[in-house]
Parts: structure tokens; sequence; C-alpha cells
């Protein structure tokens, strides 16, 4: 029998730690449309990094796995994006079900999931999660997932840009950062700036707010060819984009792999620095 989304989280770790210090806690959000996340998430300084149900966005989870649309259901929370309509409250939430106990690791853990709506297991996910100490000031975060269709029947993931809204790809990998007094900092080898960076490629992104930075790096190349889904100003956000153009088809029996390795800095490092982060998570 599998757990509802809202039960207690009695198999898996409650934190993440770089040997003496923790650097996160996991569990489920409360509230309908919880989801297993990770929050608060802080830097080996004790800044914290992540935010969860902010006023501006309440389906808003610290970091996760969310999709606005896998066969018609959402998997993000909030309204869905309908085409000729715009956003929409529909009775179509689909969870994420705890489905077995975890992998364990010393620093880190793999959990299974099941992705259900209408009473069906629409995907079966595979999530790993480390932690590891980088530096005296930097510590990465390696996320990776493995959605698999275990039906007999092909689907597809979507996003509110597939749908119809220009420019909203979101869903996949989601970083909700802390909203501060001033908007954060966003640049990318080549780019800077909201405008710039989101809806683009690129192999690293660093976003940095008051005395803190993430580096997110594209750890494989299927990651490292979705786009980035960047906000900086409406709220501080990052994302890497399954669906950002297109629907994304998973036939029956496929699976869609990713794997994102966010340093979590103290400071604001310069681009360069930030490159070098970037390579050495990937190197690794």
């Amino acid at each position: 029998m599998t757990r509802h989304a809202t039960d207690p989280f009695p198999d898996l770790p409650a934190t993440l730690a770089c040997g003496d210090d923790t650097v996160a806690h996991y569990g489920y959000a409360p509230g309908a449309d919880g989801r297993p996340r990770l929050h608060p998430v802080t830097t080996l300084g004790g800044i914290a990094v992540t935010e969860e149900r902010p006023a501006d966005h309440l389906h808003h989870l610290g970091v996760c796995v969310a999709v606005p649309d896998v066969a018609g259901y959402n998997f993000w929370g909030g309204r869905t994006f309908v085409r000729g309509r715009g956003p929409t409250a529909l009775d179509n939430h689909g969870v994420q079900r705890h489905l077995a106990r975890p992998h364990r690791s010393p620093n880190g853990f793999t959990q299974e999931l099941g992705w259900e709506a209408a009473g069906v297991e629409l995907l079966r996910e595979y999530r790993t999660l480390s932690a590891t100490r980088t530096s005296g000031a930097s510590w990465e975060l390696d996320f990776s997932f493995v959605l698999t269709n275990p039906g007999g029947t092909d689907l597809s993931i979507g996003s509110p840009a597939t749908n119809g809204r220009p420019g909203a790809g979101y869903g996949g990998f989601f970083w909700r950062a802390p909203k501060e007094a001033e908007p954060p900092t966003v640049f990318s080898a080549a780019h800077e700036g909201e405008s710039e960076v989101h809806g683009r490629t690129a192999d690293w992104l660093a976003l940095s707010g008051g005395g803190w930075t993430l580096v997110f790096v594209g750890a494989t190349e299927e990651t490292r060819r979705d786009p980035w889904f960047v906000r900086t100003t409406e709220y501080p956000g990052v994302g890497s984009s399954l669906a950002a153009h297109e629907r994304l088809p998973v036939p029956a029996g496929a699976s869609v792999v990713r794997r994102i390795i966010t340093v979590v800095v103290d400071g604001r490092p310069d681009r360069e620095t930030a490159a070098r982060y970037a390579r050495e998570a990937v190197a690794r």
C-alpha cells in the first residue's frame, strides 16, 4: 500500500549534511499540493537559499521536481494554463507518492516515487540526492531523477508554453530562492540578466543574492540541452525545462533522465570563479 503525499515521512533521512554541518532538510511539504522537496537549504555559513509557499506563489516548494502537465494532469500545483482560457482552476492535480524504503548512502539517498492521478500511476520516479562539501565556502547538491512511463500507453510532458503561453516553459527541476529587498543577479558564461538567460541553453547558470550564490550545472548532455527557466524580478527562481517549446514524448516503458548539480556558495563569486565551480562539479 502506498503512502499519501501528506503522510509522515518515516523512511527517509530528515537532513542532508556535509560532515557536521546540516545543509538541507527533506520531506513532504504540507498542504494539498505537497510533494517531496528540500527546504530549508542553507549555505555552509547558514544563509537560507530556498523559500516555501511564498505569498506570490503558494505552490513553490523549495527544491523539487514539478511538472505542470503530464498527460493533462497538473503535478506543479496552482492553476492550470488552458489554451484559449488562460490560468484555470481545474480538478486535475496529481500526487507524488513515496513508494519504497530508500537506499541510503553516507551523504544522501535514493527515493522511489509514484506520480499518480485519477487512480493511475503515470510515471515512476527514481530520485537520487547527495551533498558534498567542496571547500570552506561551498558545497554541492547532486540531484538526479529518472521518470519512467510504467504503463502500456504513450504519454507526453507539457508546459504552459506548449499549451499557448509564450515564455512559460517551466517544469522539471525547480529551485525557488528567497525573495529579498533587491532582486538577485543572474548570469551564465555568455549572458547576464533575466531577459538574456531565460529560455536559453547554457552549461551552467549562476544566481546571486544577498551574500549567497547558486551555480546550477547541467551534469549530462541531455540536461544541458534543456533551456533554463529564470525569474529574478517577479520572484527569484531557476528551473531546467523539460518542455520549453514542445511536448516531451515519454513512450510506454521509456524513461527521461536528468541530473543537475547545484553549487551552494557563501558570497558572490565573479563569472570566472563560477565557471570554475561548474567545471569542477562536472569533473568530480
